[in-house]
């Protein structure tokens, strides 16, 4: 009976034993992972990143080889003290630091390769190579850096930093250590930039030693290398442009009309983007992060959100003319502003009463103001009225982000009824209340990209394409969005007598000193006021200059905003940067030198110090001009007639 018993037993434990090899191999071989698998190495290659070139065939972002220390924490064996002092020393770190990144390490994962010391130089590499070998757990991963090719467009460019915590648990693509897009075209175009890694599994042993490649290398993948892309900016624009803002703060953004491309994007102050590259990353970046004054990281192009000022007034007059409110000839009288009630909106001395070519071209506050108080009070109630205004308003661009393909943005500002609902109280307001918006000060803000686009829309007599910075991309098509008009509310009939007001802004109007011989410019000068909270106290400073602009008046090739902060009255830094951007680009050469020399000669950073001294805020030609020194100036000189050689 017991032989009987043990027999059994023997069978039913051989059949569990073959039952669960069974299992094993036939149903469970399905779940293996070879990433879970620790006795398989995992090696990754990286692929090369995209190059990037403007529109015109320029290598603006191209790759440097790049050399990673990388550590597995539980393959480190104790060093003695000779050989870990020889360690830290070829390493340029202190015994503090590794112990710090080691344990790091460990707590990223004790069994998964991570960076140890990262983006070791060519020398530093050569050195190491040699001798890596003697110290366990660590090996060297090549991998590329990005090389710019140019010390302009750091804003537009973008660049490319390691990866946190947050972003592997979203993407699991990446892992410790990998590098991702962080700003401008490197963000909004880091799936095409980047390829596929590349990967080897190797086979390791019971002592944990390499053994050779896992099924003689049958899984392993090559890298898919990145695409390149060409994006819209010119950059000989892009570098005129910022060497304009130079001392200043302020953003440009000039936009090809017949197609949304983005010919330049300028924000002031900038930066060399190679800064941003190597091992001083992250102390550069610091270093720009913190300035909180300047803000050279804040793109003010696509993010600042000010007063439009008085080239919002061509909207009121296409809304009003849209709504039959008044026509072309109607006059209002001027008697140096506008009153309503006991208050009084002031406007400078010139011809009255205006129509509306007049209105335009001279920038008067109270043939607005009329306009816009009939376009409200059109309706049966205020809130009806703000709504329609609102809606054409918003037909432009303004009030959203546009939906384009830049990385950072702002949407500015259009109010609705709703928004003075919420301030005053249901019903409980006037359109006087909103006055403002007739001269677009009040409520509204907008991006000077946002103004850029409604130039185009008004340039195209009603209509605008996507803004965009892709122009093409390897092997592929950029999305149809960007080549798919966008239409207005206002009909094409009524943009003409705006179109010739522009015109004559240039011609008798705030901008006749502006002209350039052989282009036919259409533009709107503007001041914003500008304030700040300065001692708990609300402290008016210098205005801020604005201009916008489109060349030439027919099938215009050129739409353009300009924002100086601080600046003044529109046609005295804006209006001139406007100018000779057009200029730049139309004929590739400046023949109107004469405000060249302005713009270069003078410095505004007196002004934006102002809030943190004593100095009063007076609004005047004498405290806002403040020349540079002659060396400097003839540096800009010099680095002009470069980007015009180039």
């Amino acid at each position: 009976m017991r032989k009987l018993l043990l027999l059994t037993c023997a069978v039913l434990v051989g059949l569990v034993f073959i039952a669960r090899l069974f299992y094993l191999q036939v149903y469970s071989s399905s779940s293996y992972n070879i990433f879970e698998d620790t006795a398989i190495l995992k090696e990754f290659t990286y692929p090369k990143r995209g190059y990037v070139y403007d529109r015109n065939g320029n290598l603006l972002v191209a790759n440097q080889p790049s050399y990673d220390v990388m550590v597995i924490p539980r393959e480190v064996e104790t060093m003695d003290s000779l050989k870990f002092y020889e360690f830290c020393r070829l390493l340029k770190i202190s015994k503090d630091d590794y112990v710090k990144k080691l344990d790091k390490a460990a707590r990223y994962s004790p069994r998964l390769p991570s960076p140890f010391v990262p983006q070791l130089s060519k020398s530093d590499y050569a050195v190491l190579q040699e001798k890596m070998r003697k110290y366990e757990g660590f090996y060297i991963q090549k991998r590329s850096l990005r090389s710019y090719q140019t010390t302009i467009g750091a804003n537009v460019l973008g660049d490319i930093g390691e990866v946190n915590r947050s972003i592997i648990s979203k993407q699991p693509y990446y892992k410790l250590g990998d590098l991702i897009g962080k700003q401008g075209v490197e963000k909004t175009y880091e799936t095409t930039l980047r390829g596929i890694k590349g990967i080897k599994f190797i086979q390791k042993d019971r002592f944990n030693k390499n053994i050779g490649p896992f099924k003689e290398g049958s899984l392993d993948t090559l890298p898919k290398p990145g695409k390149d892309i060409t994006i819209t900016i010119d950059s000989k624009l892009q570098a005129y442009g910022e060497l304009l803002m130079k001392n200043k703060r302020g953003g440009i953004v000039a936009i090809d009309p017949s197609s949304g491309e983005i010919l330049a994007m300028v924000s002031g102050p900038s930066y060399n983007p190679n800064l941003l590259v190597g091992r001083d990353r992250s102390k550069n970046f610091s270093k720009l992060y913190k300035d909180s004054i300047a803000k050279p990281l804040f793109d003010r192009g696509l993010q600042a959100m000010y007063p439009p000022g008085s080239p919002f007034k061509t909207l009121n007059a296409l809304i009003a003319l849209q709504e039959n409110v008044v026509d072309t000839e109607d006059r209002f009288r001027c008697a140096m502003g506008y009153r309503y009630g006991n208050r009084k909106m002031g406007c400078h001395a010139h011809r009255s009463p205006a129509n509306m070519n007049i209105g335009i071209y001279e920038s008067c506050n109270a043939y607005f103001a009329n306009v816009y108080r009939k376009i409200i009070d059109k309706y049966e109630s205020p809130a009806k009225g703000m709504d329609v205004w609102s809606n054409h308003i918003k037909s432009f661009g303004l009030g959203n982000y546009l939906n384009n393909d830049l990385s950072v943005g702002q949407p500015g500002k259009v109010p609705s009824a709703e928004t003075y609902d919420r301030g005053y109280g249901k019903n409980k307001w006037y359109t006087t209340f909103t006055i403002s918006n007739a001269i677009g000060q009040g409520e509204v803000l907008a991006t000077p990209i946002q103004l850029a686009n409604m130039a185009a829309a008004i340039g195209n007599r009603g209509y605008y394409y996507t803004p965009h910075i892709i122009k093409e991309i390897e092997d592929d098509t950029i999305p149809t969005k960007f080549t798919t008009p966008n239409y207005t509310t206002i009909d094409k009939q009524y943009f003409e007598p705006i179109v010739q007001g522009m015109y004559d802004v240039y011609n008798k109007g705030t901008a006749k000193s502006l002209q350039v011989k052989g282009i036919e410019i259409c533009g709107k000068t503007g001041t914003a006021e500008n304030f700040a909270i300065i001692d708990s106290v609300k402290t008016q400073l210098t205005d801020h200059s604005i201009f916008v602009a489109f060349a030439p008046k027919d099938n215009p090739k050129i739409a353009i905003a300009v924002f100086v902060e601080n600046g003044y009255f529109g046609s005295r830094f804006a209006g001139r940067m406007a100018s000779l951007m057009i200029e730049q680009y139309l004929k590739g050469e400046i023949t109107r030198t004469d405000m060249e020399n302005f713009v270069l000669r003078y410095s505004l950073e007196h002004e934006y110090k102002k809030p943190y001294s004593e100095e009063p805020f007076g609004i005047n030609r004498k405290t806002i001009l403040d020349p540079i020194d002659e060396k400097e100036f003839q540096k800009s000189l010099k680095i002009k007639s470069e980007i015009t050689k180039s």
